[in-house]
């Protein structure tokens, strides 16, 4: 795949009979990505939190496949919650051929999850490392399983601070937001260390969307007054529409030449806007130190322990 290569959700191929999870699937990013599944053949069901705008969307997504093989569904999943997360898992019966881990937060005032969790390390890393982990005999049940973590380009500006994980002494949002970032690529690339120990056909990789309009904004700016205007102009002018913005992560899960532990972005300048192509990441994400304390950490503080070797 080149810098030219122009590449399209029309390119996807048919992913008839497969089936896939899309977390945060109701709006954005996550919508588009479940879409585009479904519209090649998939029988996709949006990982939702809210039932109302889960069910809208999967209406939405129904309405546009017209008589083709794929098909959406919803089910219900709080990142921020465990017990959630364990109902979904423990829910899930047969095979699992592609999973998303698309849901995050951005920049939220500080709170924590229903088990204590900073709410942006809870959400963005920790809820999807619990799900992975509950859905890992799924995934293998699947001819070649792929797992795409969505992280970001605010992956740079994060620091692992595993003197204070939950940023109890300190909080910047925009620091723990980076952190929830890190720890994406930081698992994914352990993630892929362990499968190729255990000899295992699921493969992982990782997208970011650049700059994409999507309502992601509305964690630090609100949904309405001045700063909310401003941040969804901001978007809207800098942004690619969200439709754009999912192509990495359908890169990701979809293609055949995907590599295990590749990341994908926006092929333009700053890595903002543009097709999907394979990008570099931070030296820290590629700290496999830090990966391995990070995953100790994550399986200590979910409870969800891999059967992968270390």
């Amino acid at each position: 795949m080149s810098n030219g290569s122009g590449w399209t959700a029309d390119q996807i191929p048919d992913l008839t009979g497969l089936r896939a999870v899309v977390t945060g699937a109701n709006s954005g990013l996550g919508l588009q990505t479940a879409l585009q599944l479904a519209r090649h053949g998939a029988f996709t069901t949006l990982a939702c939190r809210n039932e109302e705008r889960g069910q809208a969307a999967v209406d939405q997504v129904r309405a546009q496949l017209g008589d083709g093989p794929g098909t959406a569904d919803l089910a219900l999943l709080d990142l921020a919650d465990l017990a959630s997360v364990r109902r979904f898992g423990e829910s899930w019966h047969g095979p699992l051929d592609i999973l998303v881990n698309n849901a995050g937060v951005m920049a939220v005032p500080y709170e924590t999850t229903a088990d204590g969790f900073e709410r942006q390390l809870g959400t963005n890393h920790l809820g999807h490392f619990a799900l992975t982990g509950l859905l890992l005999p799924a995934l293998r049940q699947a001819q070649a399983a792929r797992v795409v973590n969505v992280s970001s380009l605010g992956h740079r500006m994060g620091r692992i601070a595993f003197d204070d994980l939950q940023s109890t002494r300190h909080y910047q949002r925009w620091l723990a937001y980076g952190q929830s970032k890190l720890a994406n690529l930081l698992f994914t690339r352990e993630l892929v260390r362990r499968l190729n120990r255990a000899g295992s056909t699921v493969a992982a990789a990782a997208a970011h969307p650049g700059g994409s309009d999507t309502e992601l904004y509305t964690g630090f700016a609100g949904s309405r007054g001045p700063l909310a205007r401003f941040a969804k102009a901001a978007s809207q002018a800098v942004g690619q529409p969200a439709s754009a913005g999912a192509l990495p992560s359908l890169y990701a899960a979809t293609m055949p030449d995907v590599v295990p532990g590749d990341y994908f972005g926006p092929s333009g300048v700053g890595e903002v806007q543009g097709p999907p192509v394979r990008v570099g990441m931070s030296g820290r994400a590629r700290d496999a130190a830090s990966g391995i304390r990070l995953w100790d950490v994550s399986q200590d503080l979910t409870g969800v322990a891999y059967d992968l070797p270390a």
